[in-house]
């Protein structure tokens, strides 16, 4: 079995306030919440340094813990929390970021039993097949995997490149969905930012640069935006409210 946990904080720098943004009259961080506790965890908790979120939150029924300020990173957060609550080294923590509140119950359940199904995987992710025309935009992160399954490389640039029109090779979008042991969270977080995670500002790839074995398989299901911008939310807005 496993926990999610759901970094949230209120001050994002492109869209502040964001978590506690309303769709449909519910805060942003509340359909998050939602879509995590129809996965089957054992636990869902909600990890946040700002009591209007906690309060909204713990008034809908939600585990909150509070968390420093001083973070820089959602990962930073999650390590805080499985300090707090003495998680063992073994536990399966999935991390479901605040700002993806159409993050398909499927895919949680899949990182969780990936590294459960793989017991030399520090940490399981998800892609899917990218256009083409995709690949060059430097927000969308791309990914290549090995023949076994295993992350090699996460890159804001389009990989693999292509030298020609005769390439074979599939492009495949990262998806921001995490599945960590434990023990390996709070390693990563001892250790400092590595020059390939500054360069690309991607933080999984100083899990590379330790030679962490990153799991990754394609999605079960497609994954909408997240949101980090006015545009992504008002797009998400408007997917919510055609599902009606």
């Amino acid at each position: 079995m496993f926990t999610v946990v759901i970094p949230a904080r209120y001050g994002s720098t492109r869209l502040p306030g964001k978590a506690l943004l309303r769709i449909k009259g519910k805060p942003m961080v509340a359909w998050v919440w939602e879509q995590a506790m129809r996965a089957g965890a054992d636990r869902v908790c909600i990890a946040t340094d700002d009591a209007r979120i906690r309060d909204e939150m713990v008034g809908r029924g939600a585990e909150v813990q509070m968390t420093s300020a001083e973070h820089t990173s959602g990962t930073d957060r999650l390590a805080e929390v499985v300090q707090q609550l003495s998680f063992a080294d073994d536990t399966i923590i999935v991390n479901v970021q605040g700002d993806e509140p159409l993050m398909p119950v499927a895919n949680i359940q899949r990182v969780a039993a990936m590294l459960s199904e793989q017991p030399n995987a520090d940490m399981a992710t998800l892609m899917e097949p990218l256009a083409i025309e995709e690949a060059a935009k430097p927000a969308v992160v791309k990914v290549v995997a090995s023949e076994t399954g295993r992350a090699l490389y996460f890159s804001r640039a389009a990989i693999p490149s292509r030298r020609d029109d005769t390439a074979v090779a599939e492009c495949h979008r990262h998806i921001g969905l995490y599945a960590y042991r434990a023990r390996f969270l709070l390693r990563f977080v001892s250790w400092p930012p590595a020059a390939i995670e500054q360069t690309e500002s991607l933080e999984q790839l100083r899990a590379l640069a330790h030679d962490a074995h990153i799991q990754i398989e394609l999605a079960p299901e497609t994954t909408p935006i997240g949101v980090d911008t006015q545009e992504d939310f008002d797009a998400i807005k408007q997917l919510l409210t055609d599902g009606e």
